[in-house]
């Protein structure tokens, strides 16, 4: 053991240079890679049968032992390669281990698709004679690339982020790197092995030296199926909101039906809560809400076949009624330091009081700096927090999976038909509805036009797109 790591571990993938790079590890004095130790097909390499006195079998049952005897009864400094596809029970301990050093290798995974499909194709994995190469053309298949790239790019974004969190660095090497002496000798200074190479390793041979032109048998289509790739990712749209949490307290759990309602602040609340009381005895006294996790946990094992359900509100209403009840109004529930800031710093022209006189054109151009705030504060640009009422109900859903992910994801407007039909489904009978709507001192059809969508639009933006709102009108 060196005094920098324990053992380490080469993150990579198939076709990316690991069988090479492994190779020059080994090469270094007091160095010993173990081939894909956490192969699940295999151990170490194929037709091997153990690794260190453990077995396949062994592995399987408990793959810790492994780990500890590549640490432990290596001679010098043990490791082993991982895939993304190798034992996952492996991964979160030697990620959280800092003993263990990270190397991550990576290729260009065009590069290493092509190299895959033929390798598929002519069965050759090695060459190290460039006599007895075997050629073969790929074809390109864009739906299987898709799920090569997003199976690598998933498994790179686990790495970094574990990595991240825990404050450790990694050893990156791409597959270009490894014909670098220079860079080979890094690594060993990173591991902490005082040899050095004086020469690359000259067995294995690059197999398939050609450009991706030449490699391709539908080479036309490849170009075709990436031109369509966002490689900078300019689709995507930003998120820069503050994670939420699953916020457990909120959630409503009815006594004697199995529902549990998983609430997003600025929706139809009110509604759903009575609704969902009256399909028990006692009314109100027939929820559960306040709820802590345990909790929860003790009434889903007594509710078998329970049911959880969500509501989300078209981003514009919704914003209209947080606006209306939090900002526009004076009372109990409103926000007053907010609504000042929003006077003082955003020029929002309020009324004094709710009794004040006040018109559609003067709610319009409040609500409308309303909305400007939103876009300003949803991309973390205001000092003001981003409260739950206006938050992104994409950002609420996801924080639900936290801990439970809800069976449904109703829209307002459909709730007369969708909700009779959920307490029917748990066998409660199909109770109506009742669709109030949300009362506010201008009516938002009374004020609502193309400016108002676009600046909803660019508050909500990833709203718009994950859950596919239209217009509202």
């Amino acid at each position: 053991m060196t005094g920098n790591f324990d053992y380490f571990v080469v993150f990579a993938e198939m076709r990316t240079g690991s069988n090479f790079l492994e190779t020059n590890l080994n090469a270094l004095q007091g160095v010993t890679c173990h081939g894909e130790a956490f192969n699940p097909h295999f151990i170490g390499y194929p037709k091997q049968d153990d690794i260190l006195g453990v077995t396949k079998a062994e592995r399987d049952s408990d793959p810790a032992k492994l780990v500890s005897a590549i640490r432990d009864k290596t001679d010098g400094l043990g490791g082993f390669r991982f895939f993304h596809d190798h034992d996952p029970r492996v991964l979160e301990p030697i990620l959280a281990d800092s003993r263990c050093a990270k190397i991550v290798l990576t290729r260009n995974p065009a590069e290493s698709y092509v190299s895959w499909k033929i390798a598929k194709q002519t069965g050759q994995w090695k060459l190290t004679d460039v006599k007895r190469r075997k050629s073969g053309k790929a074809m390109f298949d864009a739906e299987e690339f898709a799920a090569h790239i997003g199976a690598l790019q998933a498994f790179q974004i686990e790495l970094l982020s574990s990595l991240q969190r825990s404050g450790q660095t990694a050893f990156y090497v791409a597959y270009e790197d490894l014909q670098d002496l220079a860079v080979m000798n890094g690594l060993a200074t990173f591991l902490g092995v005082p040899d050095r190479l004086e020469a690359l390793d000259e067995t294995l041979k690059v197999q398939n030296p050609a450009p991706l032109s030449e490699k391709v048998a539908n080479y036309p289509a490849m170009e075709a199926a990436l031109a369509g790739v966002d490689r900078f990712n300019l689709t995507r749209t930003p998120n820069f909101e503050p994670r939420r949490s699953a916020a457990v307290p909120t959630y409503m759990a009815a006594v004697d039906v199995p529902l549990v309602f998983l609430p997003i602040k600025g929706g139809p609340v009110a509604e759903v809560e009575a609704w969902l009381a009256a399909l028990g005895e006692g009314g109100v006294d027939a929820l559960l809400k306040g709820m802590n996790q345990k909790n929860l946990r003790q009434w889903k094992r007594t509710h078998p076949g329970h049911r959880s359900f969500t509501v989300i509100r078209h981003p514009l209403e919704r914003a209209h009624h947080v606006f209306c009840e939090k900002i526009l109004s004076t009372g109990p529930d409103a926000y007053p330091q907010i609504r000042k800031s929003l006077e003082d710093q955003y020029d929002l022209d309020l009324p004094p009081s709710e009794d004040a006189p006040w018109d559609k054109i003067r709610h319009r151009a409040a609500f409308a700096g309303f909305l400007r705030f939103l876009k300003a504060n949803l991309t973390g640009q205001t000092a003001i927090r981003v409260d739950a009422t206006w938050c992104s109900q994409s950002q609420v859903v996801q924080g639900f999976g936290a801990f439970m992910l809800p069976d449904f994801i109703f829209r307002e407007p459909d709730l007369p038909t969708d909700l009779p039909a959920l307490a029917d489904r748990v066998g409660a009978g199909a109770k109506p509805f009742d669709a109030a709507g949300s009362q506010t001192p201008i009516a938002l059809v009374d004020i609502y036009d193309d400016e108002i969508e676009a600046l909803t639009r660019a508050a909500y933006q990833r709203d718009y797109m994950m859950f596919g709102f239209e217009n509202w009108a």
